[in-house]
Formats: structure tokens, sequence, C-alpha cells
């Protein structure tokens, strides 16, 4: 059952696009790298001429691609700092095509690694590591979730997560897809890690606090997400989202915004390559 499983999962269209756009961006963009991530090219094996999909055109793209790819360094980066102060465990909520354990196995493999998703992605993920020859290290675990349905901390729970000891969680481009209710109650149990624990939600703001630039792609991808099933839910500004994190329990709460990220990863680009406006993180420490 579980290799007909396999062989029938596809990944999520959203999980796909976002490793495109993460190995574009060493194939389009100057020198330095913000991240350097061909792996999910690999598991993915594009068509030729991806890259001229509507959704990939390198400079039609370009500020949500340095969004993509500045959102998975500023989180790379957050879990190696914690890591070497001694956290253990790394959970990713919404992992999509994540690639950090096959990148940096100097550091995956001092964690313990849970990546969340639907079950669909994570079959044909895991066969694609397989075929690819990068197999499954014991430190990663697989954690199928349908987050609207199912507890992703009891199934948490269940594939051995230590909640007496401290973690990092992080969750990128999922909240958008999700309704207040399950933003409040995927908050929740976060609230209860252990002391030093750290959590890094990525959150959507609405049409009006966008950069003008951005409002013409923001209104694409809302109709393309419509169209495709997956329509856009939640919109949140600063203020309603350190509210919601309040809310769950956290103590301490504060927004990195898109002009923190520029500060973090773009300052003296010769390309002049700069993040889209709409995302921001929610950093919570426990």
């Amino acid at each position: 059952m579980g290799d007909e499983q396999n062989k029938k999962g596809e990944p999520d269209n959203t999980a796909v696009r976002t490793a495109l756009w993460r190995a574009m961006h060493v194939e389009v963009d100057a020198k330095p790298y913000i991240l350097e991530d061909e792996v999910g090219l690999k598991l993915i094996a594009p068509n030729a001429g991806w890259q001229q999909r509507p959704d990939m055109h390198p400079e039609f793209t370009k500020r949500l691609r340095a969004s993509i790819v500045a959102r998975a360094r500023f989180i790379e980066d957050l879990i190696i700092e914690q890591s070497k102060k001694g956290t253990s465990q790394y959970v990713i909520l919404g992992a999509g095509l994540d690639t950090f354990a096959q990148r940096r196995p100097d550091i995956a493999s001092t964690l313990q690694i849970f990546e969340i998703d639907q079950p669909d992605t994570q079959a044909w993920k895991k066969q694609r590591l397989i075929e690819l020859g990068f197999g499954v290290p014991q430190e990663l675990h697989f954690v199928s979730v349908n987050f609207e349905i199912s507890s992703w901390w009891e199934q948490l729970l269940k594939a051995g997560f230590d909640i007496s000891k401290p973690a990092v969680v992080t969750c990128t481009g999922v909240t958008l897809y999700l309704t207040k209710e399950a933003i409040v109650s995927t908050l929740a149990p976060i609230a209860t890690l252990a002391s030093g624990s750290t959590l890094a939600m990525s959150f959507y703001l609405p049409m009006e606090l966008l950069d003008e630039e951005d409002k013409f792609m923001q209104q694409l991808g809302e109709k393309g997400a419509r169209e495709a099933g997956t329509p856009f839910v939640s919109f949140f500004t600063p203020n309603e989202i350190l509210a919601l994190a309040y809310k769950a329990g956290f103590k301490e709460a504060k927004i990195i915004s898109t002009k923190d990220v520029e500060q973090l990863y773009f300052m003296n680009r010769a390309d002049h390559l700069l993040p889209a406006s709409g995302e921001v993180f929610l950093l919570v420490t426990a």
C-alpha cells in the first residue's frame, strides 16, 4: 500500500514553485547568492524551458524569488545559530520540498529534524530522495498531516519529538492558506515548548500594506490560487500578528519586516535584487 501511494503521490504545486524559485536564484541572479539550493531542482527534474513558465519568468517574478530565497536563508541562519547553542530538535511545519537536511548534513546530523506536510508531497519527496541517492538519514522524520483536519502536534509526538528539550519550529508559506482559527490552534502547542525554544512563522500583509509595485503580482497570485482550488485565506497587519502570538500564550514576540530582511541580505547588491513587500516573520522565544 505504501509503495502504491508513493507512485500516486504528487508534490504540492506551491512546494514545487518555491523549490524552483530557489534553484533559479543561482542560475539568473548575481553573486553573492543569498542561498545556494540546487537539490530541489534535482528532485523536481522539470522539463527543459521551465524558466519560461508564466510563474517562473526570471524578470517578472524577481521580487517574489528574492523573498523566497531570503526567507529560506533567514530560517537557515536561525537553525544554525540555535544548534550552536545546543538546540537539537528542528520542526518544519509545511516543509514542502525543503532541502536543508540534504544541503547541510554537517548541521543536520546534530539534529532531529521533523518535516511536517501533506501525505502526497511527503511520499513523493521520500521516493525521489531514495531514487537520487540521498536516502533518508535516521535524523530526518517525515510527519504526514492535513493541517485543517488532524493534529500536527499529536503526530509530531508520535514521531518521537521530545517535549522536554528545546526546539526550533519554523513555518513559512502556510498561514496564507489557513483560517485564523487554524493558525491559533497551530500556535497554541508551540507556546508550551521547553524553555529556550524558538518559533519563526511567516505571515502575509493585506494588499493595502504592500509596496505599489507588488500589488499586481499579488492580484495575479490570488487569482491563480483561487483557480487552483487553494485560495488565499488569511492576511494580517503586524499588530494583528503580535496579538495572535500573545493570544496563543507567548510572552515575547517581534516582527521581522521586509526592511529588516533587506538589511540582512540585500545591501549593496550589484543586481539591485530586493524582496517583495508582502511577507513578514513572527519571531518568538518560548
